[in-house]
């Protein structure tokens, strides 16, 4: 890199979730500097920051979730509850040195690449940035997505989503309403069942749930896992190779083993519930897969308690009262949460980036969202998305994936530090790789499992997931191919 002026950044990473927090510690390990973490939230840790909700827990093994360059040998359960893993991301920021380096409460809003002095010009809440490099880190599970119910404004009650909890709320003795069945809802729906005077859960679309199977980690395996760092690193292969079988033997596809998890799924069901009327209801129509595939041992058990009710009618309007379903029946309520997901496009349709040529990074997708391994965008020289478009994953830990990516980045900004000012994706190269990954993508679950699911954008493309195995993107992507770059 060529020498800085003392007020601008050799990086500015967006972020301070598990994807900013890896890209620092990296910077940090390399020796590049100066940098900045700037976070929007009051405190570290992202998503795990924001979704604070009863019962907030992960669903892949702690030990896989987790940064491998920043172990943690005592995770008390196989799957870490929310506190945990903040708490893990907060040690792992001071254990490293980040603190220092970590700016809260500040909002990216924008940057405009000034192609005279090979830098980016960042705009904040809080102030302009100048930044040689940008890298971001956001993800894409920070921006709450509501449904277009009208009335919705009208309810008397509280009303919040999952991701942005009301601690203050009274929910003891209540009349709770939870709108979706995703991810969050057969999480918090167990916790709200136990203490609701009644529950009314609102599905427009049931999902695929497998076991759980959680457990505490007992204090033998802890120690073992502290004193062998060995095992530790075993027990984490042991875990991704686990989960990488099942795109190696075709999860990602319509295959004969979709319907042999399918039967694990519905025997899981039978076992569960055995009124047939309701196992009817709580059955996907669509294959196994398409929409994110759920784990819970709790929830169908919350589903059959006296005082829950599981309403499958469409849902006409919210009143200041309850809600009122496209049969006419009124459910009363006092108080609304709302689990369902997340806008993931508004991540990249709010970052108002201005590249090269004065051309915005909306211009340059309008005909459709791409990225060179999710992480490089022609035009936009210097600047890194991390869990970019199609780098989501459906069967496996995304923190291999943040991992892959950090290291390609890291691979272009000591280029960059090797005397050069930018670094920029050929349009060729990006080309070839989109066409590459949607030529994959037609013949996938995603694409042809029968399902509408949040992966999909409104024309139906599938920008959010990869569409292959871990080993297949590691690669791809671990290394930066400096051929597919111009470097200036």
């Amino acid at each position: 890199m060529t020498e800085l002026a003392d007020e601008t950044l050799a990086v500015l990473i967006v972020g301070a979730g598990f994807s900013g927090l890896a890209m620092a510690i990296r910077c940090r390990q390399a020796g590049i500097g100066p940098l900045r973490v700037i976070e929007k939230a009051d405190g570290i840790g992202g998503t795990w920051h924001d979704n604070t909700y009863p019962g907030a827990a992960c669903d892949v093994p702690s030990h896989l979730y987790s940064l491998s360059f920043a172990p943690k040998a005592d995770w008390s359960r196989m799957y870490a509850p929310q506190p945990e893993i903040l708490a893990y991301l907060r040690d792992t920021a001071e254990r490293n040195g980040l603190t220092p380096l970590i700016q809260l409460g500040t909002t990216f809003t924008g940057a405009t690449w000034d192609a005279a002095r090979a830098l980016w010009h960042v705009e904040t809440d809080r102030g302009p940035i100048t930044a040689r490099a940008i890298v971001a880190g956001m993800g894409g599970l920070h921006h709450p997505a509501y449904p277009d119910i009208p009335g919705r404004d009208a309810f008397a009650g509280p009303a919040f989503h999952t991701a942005a909890w009301d601690h203050s709320a009274v929910l003891a003795g209540k009349r709770v309403g939870v709108i979706g069945t995703g991810a969050s809802a057969i999480q918090v729906v167990p916790e709200l069942a136990a203490v609701a005077s009644h529950l009314t859960l609102f599905q427009r679309t049931p999902p695929w749930i497998m076991p759980k199977n959680d457990h505490a980690i007992t204090e033998r395996a802890r120690e073992r896992y502290r004193r062998l760092p060995l095992s530790r690193r075993l027990e984490r292969a042991r875990l991704f190779w686990l989960h990488e079988v099942r795109a190696l033997l075709g999860f990602t596809k319509v295959s004969k083993l979709t319907g042999q998890a399918e039967s694990l799924a519905r025997h899981h069901l039978a076992k569960a519930v055995p009124d047939k009327a309701l196992r009817a209801k709580l059955t996907p129509n669509y294959r196994l897969g398409c929409k994110r595939v759920l784990i819970s041992d709790e929830y169908y058990p919350a589903l059959q308690r006296p005082n829950v009710t599981l309403e499958t009618d469409g849902i006409a309007r919210v009143t200041e009262t309850g809600v009122t379903t496209e049969a006419g029946q009124h459910h009363d309520l006092d108080v609304i949460v709302y689990a369902t997901g997340f806008d993931v496009a508004a991540t990249f349709a709010r970052m108002h980036l201005v590249g090269r040529d004065g051309r915005s990074l909306t211009e340059a997708w309008a005909g459709g969202v791409g990225a060179y391994q999710g992480i490089t965008v022609a035009g936009f020289p210097n600047f890194f998305l991390l869990l970019g478009p199609n780098t989501g994953l459906g069967h496996n830990s995304v923190i291999s994936m943040i991992e892959i990516q950090v290291q390609h980045v890291l691979d272009c900004l000591k280029a960059l530090r090797r005397g050069r000012q930018t670094i920029e994706v050929r349009p060729e190269a990006q080309a070839r790789f989109v066409d590459r990954i949607h030529s994959r993508m037609a013949d996938s679950i995603w694409q042809a499992g029968g399902c509408r699911s949040w992966y999909l954008d409104a024309t139906g493309r599938n920008n959010t997931l990869w569409p292959d195995s871990v080993m297949a993107y590691r690669r791809s992507a671990r290394r930066a191919r400096l051929g597919d770059y111009r470097l200036g």
